[in-house]
């Protein structure tokens, strides 16, 4: 049985898979969003293994706050990824990061 870190993780990496198929249908993202969401993807998998490795700092929270204000920016034009950055937010932040 997984434990509720495990569980979080696999959560959050099937949100991830669905960010990225709902980012592949959606027409018309802006440079800077698309730059925005490598970022936090890159920022999420990073903390993902140095929370692995037990290697967390300070500078590894706030991803929770930055995915909810993606979030934001994507409502109005695009609502199916805004709904996933959402989730993503909730899960982050349920795990404390």
């Amino acid at each position: 049985m997984l434990n509720e870190n495990e569980s979080n993780e696999s959560n959050l990496k099937a949100h991830l898979k669905t960010l990225h198929r709902s980012l592949s249908e959606t027409e018309q993202v802006d440079e800077e969003l698309q730059m925005l969401l490598r970022q936090l993807d890159g920022d999420i998998k990073q903390v993902l293994e140095r929370r692995a490795d037990q290697d967390l700092d300070a500078n590894t929270y706030g991803l929770g706050s930055r995915t909810q204000e993606l979030s934001a920016r994507f409502t109005a034009r695009h609502p199916n990824v805004a709904t996933t950055l959402r989730e993503l937010g909730n899960i982050l932040s349920s795990m404390g990061i």
